[in-house]
């Protein structure tokens, strides 16, 4: 079973985390189911950017991004080539090394 390890965060997860996962979770849902409150304002629909994590290891395992969540990418708060909307990233066989941003764009809870 492959491991995600969640580097620390500030707020979400300060000592970081390492779980244990299915393949096919996707990468914002193992985080919930294990405590992570990592924001996802579209309820997991694929149309904001709230949930944008940078994979630091095993972005190649990961399922390719749809055209939608590229145009959306774009839009990120500090997007890097290693970015993915965590709710479209579906955990393959291999670990991974994630990385949540500092900060993130979330027009209701910045009240924009």
């Amino acid at each position: 079973m492959p491991r995600i390890v969640f580097l620390p965060h500030e707020e979400l997860c300060p000592e970081g985390a390492a779980v244990q996962v299915e393949p096919g979770i996707s990468i914002c849902d193992a985080a919930l189911k294990n405590g992570i409150e990592i924001e996802h304002a579209c309820e997991k629909s694929c149309a904001c950017t709230t949930c944008h994590v940078y994979v630091r290891e095993g972005l190649d395992s990961l399922n390719e991004p749809s055209e939608a969540e590229e145009d959306l990418l774009d839009k990120a708060w500090g997007l890097e080539p290693d970015s993915r909307l965590s709710c479209q990233a579906r955990v393959g066989e291999e670990d991974l090394v994630v990385e949540i941003p500092r900060y993130t764009i979330n027009q209701v809870s910045e009240q924009h």
